[in-house]
Parts: C-alpha cells; structure tokens; sequence
C-alpha cells in the first residue's frame, strides 16, 4: 500500500502536467517576489529622500533664522572674541523646534551648550560632529531612529579685504526617523497582500495553463490507451468538420504527432490485417493438396480390382500434389528466412550477363512448349555486386512468370543495363495482364491475380514475394506496370556496387 501510493505520488512528480504546472508557476512567482521586494525598497528611498530634503530645508530656515536674528551679540572682529558670545533671544528657536518636531542646540566656540530644546542648557558637547562643525565642516549622521545635522554659524571678518569668516558656533538639529519604521511597515503590508493575490493568481493561471498547454498530449494517451485495450470511442455529438477543426487548433508538434500516430496504427493494422490473410491462405494452400491426396485415396480404396493403369495414374497424381505441397513448404521457409533482418548475403563481383543467360537457357524448353520467344537485349557487360544464388532465383522467378502467364506464340523479352551507379533488368512479356488495382499486391504473399489460372501453372504463389525480399537485400526496388490483355513488365534496379544497410540511397 504504502510502495504504491509513493509510486503515485512519483509519476505525479514526473508527469508533464506537473513539470509545466511548476515552471510557469516559478515564471509568474518569481519575478512577483523581485518587484515587489523592488517597489517596497523604492518606496522606503523615495520617502527617505523627501524626508531629508525637508531637514535640508528645516535646517537652513533654522540657520537662516538665527544668522539674521542677531542672536550672537557683541561679535568681535577676531576669533577670540567669540568667546564673549550669548544668546540674546531664543524665542524664534523654540517656535521652529515645535515647527519641525525636532531637537535644537545652539553651541558657542567653546562646545558650550547656549541654547537647548531639551535640557542641557549650560552643557559642554563633546560630540565629535559638534567638533567638525566647529571646524567649518557641515556634517549629518544617520542611523535607525534619528537623522543629526550639524551647521556652522560665521560671520565676515569686516574691515578686510578677503573673503575670512568667524566661527562664531553651530547649530545642532536632530530629526526622529521613527515614522520611517511605521511607513515601512505600512508600505510591507500592502505589498504582501499585493504580492499574496498576485502569487494566487499566478498559481491559478498556471494550473489553468497547464490543463490546456497538456490537453492534446493527454487526448492523444487516451487514444493510444483505447488502442491497446482493442477498442476505440467516438464522439458521436462531433461532426467531422468539428473534429477536424478541433485537430487544427492543436499545436502543430502535437499534429505531427497525431499525424504520425495514425499512420503507425494504420500500417499495424495493415499488418495484422496482412497475417491474418497470410495464416489463412497458408491455410488454404497447404489443405489443398492435402485435401487431393486424400480423395484420391479414398478412390482407391473404394474401389475392388482396380486397373493397373487407373492406379498408375492415381498414384501420378498424388505424387504431384506431394511435390506441390513440398515446393509451398520450401518456398514458406525460404521467405521466412530471408524476411529475418540477420539473413546475410553472400556477396561477389560476378558477371550479371551470365546469369542472365544461363536462366533464359535453362528455362528455354519451357518456353518452346507454348511456342513463346525469348529475347535477350544487353546493352552493355555488368559486373556488379550480388549473391550470386539469391540473383539468379529473382531471374528464374520473373521469366518463368512471364512464360507462365504469357500466351501461346508470344515474346518474352529481358533487357539488361546499367549506368555509373545501378544496373536495371527488365522483363516484359505479352501476355494477360494484370488490373491495376492487382498491380499494388502483386508483391504478397499468396496473393494470385487470376486464382483459376494459377492452379493450373501451379506455383506456390510465394515467387514474388520472395523475389521482393531478395531485391530490398541488395538494396535495389522492384517495380511493375501492366495493361490487362497487353501484357506486363517488372523493372529491378540494384547497385553495382553493395554497401552495407544506412549508408545507401534508395
């Protein structure tokens, strides 16, 4: 139990589904975690930066207010009279404390505390940014909860002609940035909630997008898994037009899919359809001489006294079927085994006018039976690369086909050529002819174009399928046309030169 639910829960972390459904899932989330881990950082600088420029502004209002307001009295011409320098008023520095919700200290020369908005009136600020800002610096420090300011207060050194000024003091301002905290807070709450719709959404539309982008591969699963089971469901409710339409709305990888699909299951179903034919016309012509043997046997053992010569010609006649049915089995094992894809060939450089020759001989006194002709045109002497056996059986089967099936006082005429690559041999004859809708099946097994005819030649019916299989071993076609009553034509064509299977061009 537990072995199978952990198998589940693999394949729905392997399926397609899933792998699609996490990557447009990490596609939309991702990029929503980095805008908005950006909007909220901008929207903490942006109001950081205005909130400086208002100390900014505050500060000079507040330096401006006590540079113009004679604050510092009795202001000496040398630096050691600052040492003699109050505070005349301090009124105005209290109003714009409360103003700017800030702290305001007004030092002297001597770090002395002349002026506080808190407590420490009278105190000496040893503060390192009191001491730069003495020193003319005009200093800010930040950290988490406040912003300090530190600016120099100088006057013109007056009856001179340089551009000197006298430090008479600074002014010390300290803003509380404690709202900063609050408004960031703010501002991370809105955008988690931004961001938690967003995540949301982004999930649903991947979950949606992965049902579609997946749909056509799961329709085409289930067709293979109908297939499989030897069944396969209409959708009657769809009209072909919409069921064309629907396949054309498919991403084109999944048409070529389909495409493909349909075309192996038609072949398969071909082939079945083909071995089925094939096991029942196995059938059928092994039974036919069997079936002979035994009525002609029975008819002699009917039979009392019988004659010499009826039992001479009864035993003729089952030998002939015990040959016919001998020729059917070695020609089912021959094909058999040239249809197995280790079947070798045994190949040599041999002289194709030959063969050629020595078959239209030996099949000669055949031939003068039905007083048919038989022509040989060379254009030309051919060496190629062939098994010498296996080539000569394709020459035998098509000149006697062509005898066989010929008329009587016709032509049966074999052509042989070549060119740089391949060499042809033609076989026509004038005899009956075969339909052109015969011609495409006239390469399978068992397949007889004129059945009454064929018993009569006799031949197992399996020439020219294993004529076929020889020539696709040599990496050659075979090809046939014909004309009913005019006669027919097969056309080989074979490398001269044998290469092994993968590196020839058919």
């Amino acid at each position: 139990m537990k072995k199978n639910f952990i198998d589940k829960i693999r394949n729905v972390l392997r399926s397609l589904k899933f792998r699609v459904f996490i990557l447009i899932a990490v596609a939309v989330i991702v990029p929503t975690l980095v805008s908005s881990i950006f909007i909220y950082n901008v929207a903490l600088d942006n109001y950081k930066e205005k909130r400086l420029e208002t100390f900014d502004t505050a500060n000079t209002v507040i330096k401006n207010t006590i540079e113009n307001g004679h604050f510092f009295d009795e202001v000496a011409e040398s630096a050691e009279a600052t040492d003699n320098a109050v505070l005349q008023n301090n009124s105005q520095i209290e109003h714009l404390a409360k103003a700017y919700e800030c702290r305001i200290q007004v030092i002297n020369g001597k770090s002395e505390i002349l002026y506080d908005s808190g407590n420490d009136v009278g105190k000496s600020s040893v503060s390192n940014l009191v001491q730069k800002g003495l020193k003319g610096q005009k200093k800010f420090l930040s950290n988490d909860t406040a912003v300090e300011y530190v600016v120099p207060i100088s006057i013109a050194v007056e009856n001179t002609d340089s551009d000197a000024r006298i430090i008479l003091g600074v002014v010390y301002t300290r803003y509380s940035i404690k709202d900063m905290g609050t408004y960031g807070k703010s501002v991370e709450r809105y955008v988690s909630m931004v961001e938690s719709l967003l995540v949301i959404f982004g999930l649903i539309i991947a979950w949606v997008l992965c049902i579609v982008f997946t749909n056509p591969i799961r329709r085409i699963e289930e067709s293979i898994t109908e297939i499989s089971l030897g069944k396969k469901k209409e959708n009657t409710n769809e009209t072909p037009d919409e069921k064309k339409k629907k396949e054309e709305n498919d991403y084109s990888e999944v048409m070529e899919i389909s495409r493909d699909f349909k075309a192996l299951v038609e072949r398969l179903t071909t082939q079945v359809r083909s071995q089925q034919e094939f096991v029942s016309n196995v059938s059928h012509e092994l039974k036919t001489p069997i079936t002979s043997m035994k009525i002609l046997a029975d008819s002699l053992l009917g039979q009392e006294g019988v004659p010499e010569e009826l039992y001479q010609e009864f035993l003729q006649d089952i030998s002939k079927e015990i040959d016919r049915e001998n020729n059917i089995i070695t020609d089912l094992l021959e094909l058999v085994r040239m249809e197995k894809s280790s079947t070798s060939v045994n190949i040599s450089s041999v002289n194709i006018n030959e063969i050629v020759e020595t078959i239209l001989r030996r099949l000669k006194p055949i031939a003068e039976e039905k007083n048919i002709e038989l022509i040989f045109e060379t254009f030309r002497p051919v060496i190629a690369d062939v098994d010498e056996v296996k080539f000569a059986s394709v020459v035998n089967n098509l000149v006697e086909n062509a005898i066989k099936y010929n008329n009587t006082d016709g032509t049966v005429t074999t052509s042989l050529n070549s060119d740089h690559q391949y060499f042809y041999l033609k076989v026509t004859d004038s005899g009956i002819g075969i339909s052109e809708e015969a011609q495409s099946r006239v390469f399978e097994r068992f397949f007889r174009v004129d059945k009454a005819r064929t018993r009569e030649t006799g031949g197992s019916g399996l020439g020219l399928a294993i004529t076929k299989e020889i020539v696709d071993k040599h990496h050659g076609s075979i090809k046939v046309h014909s004309k009913e009553g005019e006669g027919t034509t097969f056309t080989v064509r074979i490398p001269l030169k044998y290469i092994e299977q993968g590196n020839y061009v058919k």
